[in-house]
């Protein structure tokens, strides 16, 4: 096996154009030439830059500058690891006496990878099969880094898994037994999972290299730099890869690698740490990056307590509630550092700006608190870019800039927990009245205008004894909104059959009667004309919440409808008429004004949300020594809270006295105005047009 993975690998290497003669040479990449260490040489003509030996002894200055583009463009090319890119992916033809035979044993081999897990199609033998590890799913990027090895006959199998973190290995024959199941291996992993001692020399760690050097000089961290942190590297054979040490109290811990694809792996079965953890020993502020040359850039711009998470990024914030410490094993290196942590008062989370960046800065706030946790905001690197991570801030802005990034570092925001500074892109607009309707929607009626205004996200409660003309004033209210500001509107209007409401709306709008007889004889009715005018207007303004089984619509339900009119059709006002035409079923233990409180805040926070405003109408209870006049809104049937959660309160009334005024005199009672800005507490009086539904200002 360990001669067919060489041998794969050499042609691996033909096939790029690798020779394993000594000597510098160059390896083009598209049209430009990367310098390649002397361990390789590329099989092709001569290149016209050979005469360059070095392009890093002209490297007189490293200090920062800032510039609108990175400092160098130059980009050294050094070798691949010992990843999975080097595994054969070339599928060798199988030679088999007994083709029957062969069948037989893979028919016979398949359920035992299937019982350790391993799962295919159709088993391929004789060469590497590259799939999903079943013992740790390829980790977050799910990447393929198993490897199966079937034999040529079909008798056995080896598999290995290529990720640091798993590193999950075995056989299995076709007379294996017990020993060969799932769990056995999962116990196996285990025991092997102790913590192993590891030094420089049994690593066989050297210095950088100046191809490394240059590298990373090109990403503008110094050389001085790079030996305090003890980077070095690694050579296995034709490969050479960067080595980030992890230390603990001058000890080394683990060690982390790096190639020239940007590839990592680390060493099997060491103790996860942050990098860089010695430097953050006694800080009381902490920074957090999330890659090793972040943490290096850090230190170029002055910060030596800044340390970076072994592991990279989460694809997404897990929706899960935050495991125990034990089974915290993704996040395992900050509870083996948490003493350090404690410590520190400030924790500033530097991570990067892309989405997983983000969701690895909600991973460790969660674990470390919030409350403890500032985070930084990277520039824009243009109109529509922010540089992503403090080693683009470096390269591009130099040491001064990314300094004053980590210094003007913000609060982490706690969910439900903010300050004013949040808000002031509103407010501003607030002040300037940029945002539309700052003092509300006038009503439309000239004596309404200075008691009360429709203002955006706001719920008003409308009450009023039966038959005052509660439903047709809103009505009347939603087509004035209409014509001046061009609002459209929800209609939960449970009371009215569609067709009568159709014809009130009609009426209002085209200001004559539907019919032509009893209310409507001594004038023109609406002409037909007018009519299909006014059946667009009714399709293009109005949507219907309706419930049309036998079962009364709850509070939920028309909410839910209501928000997908606010989405799909823009919808800006909301009527709910009445309330007792709703299921207010309630948990037993819960009373009616607990109900009530709870379905208004409800809706109050539909309204502030989708800016919506939402009319309720609510009836009276039974008012038994009921003298004629308006109604208090502390009458309303089921609760106080109608008139203690409402914005605005509003009572209608219509005179039934011909000795106290004109019969078609009909009372606006504004008894609660929450925000002084649109209105305040008093009363209108218009006049009601039995004929076309109209309300007008009273002379």
């Amino acid at each position: 096996m360990l001669r067919f993975a060489r041998y794969s690998h050499q042609i691996h290497l033909r096939e790029l154009g690798f020779s394993s003669s000594f000597g510098f040479g160059f390896v083009h990449m598209g049209s430009k030439p990367f310098l390649k260490p002397a361990s390789l040489r590329y099989l092709s003509p001569p290149s016209p830059f050979s005469s360059i030996s070095h392009p890093y002894k002209t490297c007189k200055c490293l200090l920062p500058v800032v510039c609108s583009e990175p400092v160098s463009k130059t980009r050294p090319y050094f070798l691949k690891t010992n990843g999975l890119s080097s595994l054969s992916t070339v599928r060798a033809p199988v030679h088999i006496k007994d083709s029957q035979m062969l069948k037989v044993n893979l028919l016979s081999l398949k359920p035992k990878l299937e019982e350790v897990g391993i799962k295919m199609d159709e088993l391929y033998p004789g060469q590497h099969n590259h799939l999903l590890c079943p013992m740790c799913n390829g980790g977050d990027s799910e990447e393929k880094t198993f490897s199966l090895v079937i034999d040529p006959d079909g008798s056995s199998a080896a598999w290995t898994c290529f990720r640091a973190k798993c590193g999950w290995n075995g056989g299995t024959k076709l007379m294996a037994g017990k020993n060969s199941t799932y769990k056995s291996s999962i116990k196996t992993k285990n025991l092997k999972s102790q913590i192993r001692k590891i030094t420089v020399e049994s690593l066989e760690l050297e210095p950088l290299c100046n191809e490394l050097v240059g590298y990373l000089a090109e990403r503008l961290i110094t050389e001085e730099t790079l030996q305090r942190n003890r980077v070095m590297q690694r050579s296995n054979g034709d490969q050479i890869a960067i080595a980030f040490t992890y230390w603990r109290d001058g000890l080394l811990t683990s060690c982390k690698y790096r190639d020239s694809n940007k590839k990592f792996w680390q060493e099997s079965d060491t103790e996860k740490i942050f990098y860089g953890l010695d430097d953050i020993k006694e800080a009381d502020d902490i920074i957090i990056v999330e890659g090793e040359i972040d943490k290096l850039s850090m230190e170029e711009a002055g910060f030596r307590n800044c340390v970076s998470v072994p592991d990279g990024a989460p694809p997404s914030v897990s929706q899960k509630n935050l495991p125990s410490e034990e089974k915290d094993t993704k996040y395992r290196y900050l509870w083996n550092c948490k003493e350090y942590l404690k410590k520190a008062s400030r924790v500033i989370l530097a991570t990067d700006g892309d989405l997983p960046g983000q969701a690895l800065a909600e991973e460790l706030a969660r674990r470390i608190g919030r409350e403890r946790c500032w985070r930084v905001r990277w520039p824009k690197k243009n109109k529509d870019e922010h540089f992503k991570d403090a080693n683009e801030v470096l390269m591009f802005l130099g040491p001064t800039a990314l300094r004053e990034v980590v210094q003007c570092a913000e609060l982490y925001p706690i969910r439900g927990l903010f300050n004013f500074r949040d808000y002031f892109d509103e407010i501003d607009a607030y002040y300037y009245r940029t945002l539309g309707h700052e003092l509300g929607v006038s009503t439309g009626w000239r004596s309404l205008n200075e008691l009360y205004n429709v203002m955006p996200g706001e719920l008003t409660v409308v009450t009023g004894v039966p038959n005052s003309g509660k439903s047709e004033w809103i009505d009347a209210l939603v087509c004035n909104l209409n014509s001046n500001v061009g609002w459209k509107f929800a209609l939960c209007s449970m009371e009215n059959k569609v067709r009568e409401h159709a014809r009130k709306l009609l009426e209002k709008r085209v200001k004559k009667p539907f019919f032509s007889s009893r209310y409507g004889e001594n004038v023109d009715r609406m002409s037909v004309e007018q009519y299909e005018e006014g059946k667009q207007w009714l399709d293009d303004t109005f949507y219907l919440i309706r419930c049309e089984d036998d079962k009364l619509p709850s509070i939920d339900w028309v909410l839910d409808l209501a928000k997908a009119a606010v989405l799909r059709h823009g919808v800006r006002g909301l009527i709910i008429d009445p309330y007792n035409e709703l299921d207010h079923q309630r948990p037993i233990s819960m009373t009616e004004t607990e109900y009530v409180s709870r379905m208004l805040t409800m809706v109050k926070r539909f309204a502030q949300h989708h800016a919506c405003h939402v009319w309720f109408v609510a009836h009276p209870r039974q008012l038994h020594q009921w003298t004629g006049g308006p109604p208090n809104m502390y009458d309303i049937s089921g609760s106080a809270h109608f008139i203690n959660k409402c914005d605005n309160g509003i009572v209608i009334h219509r005179n039934r006295d011909p000795e106290t005024g004109p019969l078609d005199q009909v009372q606006v009672c504004v008894r609660k105005v929450r925000n002084k800005v649109i209105g305040t507490i008093g009363d209108a009086f218009l006049s009601y047009d039995r004929v076309t539904g109209e309300y007008k200002d009273m002379d």
